[in-house]
């Protein structure tokens, strides 16, 4: 018989644009793993008329509270207003186009235990692209991402923070900042990178950032942002370019600029 989890102390946050049917299978996934939540808060960011009725339909089974706004106001005002809504210690921020895998919720129980016994700790990261760049082990399944120096050279080291699924304390927005708002949504996953760094965050990285979340991104509900990466040409003096481009601008923005 499968095991049944209930996180009391922790508000499941899903920031929703135009993507109900991504909603629906990512709030199924959970009740098929049996996971349930404190309360569940939905985030929409002004969608069209049939996703929001849609979404009267979700709130119906799922019994989930939304967090609505009549027009587009942006990632980061979506993520603002979701985050003040939560009344738990806790909160899984996930966008919905994420499926949680089977392995997930003993990972969550997991990492609830170090984050109420470690109050170091801001954030646990269950997803990415690729590993932080700057990691020191801390047991068999986390491993702690170190706060990078001017010194370190892979710039990626700027991505301490990332929008994708993570455990963070309810009062991340008292210690980082509000996400800044009406910018794209890169920009704004960026500058909190930038504010979780000068903060002096600190936070987990799941090893396996792959065996836990799938991102789902099918034809009728296809991902709602595309990102020109302007860096991926083959040109030597282009990457040279890029390379110290970046070195300087994110170094000047951690290091230097005050937000």
């Amino acid at each position: 018989m499968q095991q049944n989890y209930y996180f009391p102390d922790v508000t499941l946050l899903v920031t929703h644009y135009n993507r109900s049917q991504s909603l629906e299978n990512l709030l199924t996934s959970f009740r098929r793993l049996n996971c349930q939540f404190g309360e569940i808060v939905v985030s929409d960011d002004g969608s069209k008329e049939e996703h929001r009725n849609y979404l009267k339909k979700l709130q119906e089974e799922f019994s989930f509270r939304m967090i609505s706004t009549p027009k587009n106001k942006g990632l980061g005002n979506n993520i603002n207003k979701g985050q003040e809504a939560v009344q738990t210690p806790y909160t899984l921020y996930i966008q919905e186009d994420f499926e949680p895998k089977p392995a997930f919720p003993d990972r969550l129980v997991e990492s609830l235990k170090i984050i109420n016994e470690h109050p170091e700790f801001d954030i646990i990261r269950f997803y990415a692209y690729y590993p932080y760049a700057y990691l020191k082990p801390y047991d068999n399944q986390f491993s702690e991402m170190v706060i990078p120096s001017i010194w370190d050279t892979n710039y990626t080291k700027i991505y301490y923070y990332s929008d994708h699924p993570h455990l963070r304390r309810s009062s991340f927005l008292e210690k980082f900042g509000r996400y800044v708002e009406g910018l794209a949504p890169d920009k704004t996953e960026y500058w909190m990178c930038v504010s979780f760094i000068q903060h002096k965050g600190r936070g987990l990285f799941f090893n396996e950032f792959k065996q836990l979340f799938d991102q789902k991104n099918t034809q009728t509900e296809p991902s709602t942002y595309s990102l020109k990466k302007w860096g991926v040409s083959k040109n030597q003096v282009l990457v040279v370019v890029r390379y110290v481009y970046r070195q300087l601008k994110y170094n000047y923005d951690i290091y230097i600029k005050k937000l």
